[in-house]
């Protein structure tokens, strides 16, 4: 039997490697699912970015209402966002004249594309714009004239009032829809 299986043709062999088209089918398939995944995975990326950016929003309001129980009055905010000299009071032992106790109220790090933190600007986003801030310096309970936004992706517009104290926000814009971050909601 041995000797019959040397003299038998060659074309009866069993081929042990992929064929030209086999290769290429496999190739389609795996370019089909990874054309798949690349917005299932963009999708969780832009997720996470608004958590966290809802997440900075709270944690700035819970900053300056901290800052209000340890000194009795809101801080002296310059402008109405999150720029460096606001910062510096919140997270700076620094900065004697607005924060002679030195308290630490938030912590920051410096800003990293996708996660936020502090720029040359100030506190931003994971998009890299700077946080927005009201005050109800008055103490009326009322912030008035903020933004609101009817559908997500729509057209964010200013003129709402809200029964709060403290109001951070951010807007982004992502493939021409806009997206309202706040504190509030």
């Amino acid at each position: 039997m041995r000797l019959l299986h040397n003299y038998l043709p060659s074309s009866r062999k069993a081929s042990t490697g992929f064929t030209l088209i086999e290769l290429l089918v496999v190739i389609a398939i795996i370019a089909i699912l990874m054309a798949l995944l690349f917005p299932a995975a963009g999708n969780a990326l832009n997720s996470a970015k608004k958590t966290t950016a809802k997440n900075q929003a709270v944690q700035v309001v819970t900053a300056i209402t901290a800052y209000e129980t340890e000194y009795g009055r809101l801080p002296n905010f310059s402008g109405t966002n999150m720029a460096l000299t606001n910062i510096s009071m919140l997270c700076s032992t620094n900065d004697s004249a607005n924060n002679p106790r030195a308290v630490i109220f938030m912590e920051v790090t410096a800003y990293k594309p996708g996660k936020g933190g502090t720029n040359s600007t100030g506190f931003c986003d994971p998009w890299g714009n700077v946080y927005s801030v009201a005050l109800d310096t008055n103490y009326a309970n009322t912030l008035q004239n903020m933004p609101y936004q009817t559908t997500v992706g729509g057209a964010v517009t200013l003129g709402t009032n809200l029964t709060k104290h403290v109001g951070v926000w951010t807007v982004f814009t992502n493939s021409g829809k806009n997206y309202l971050i706040n504190s509030w909601d």
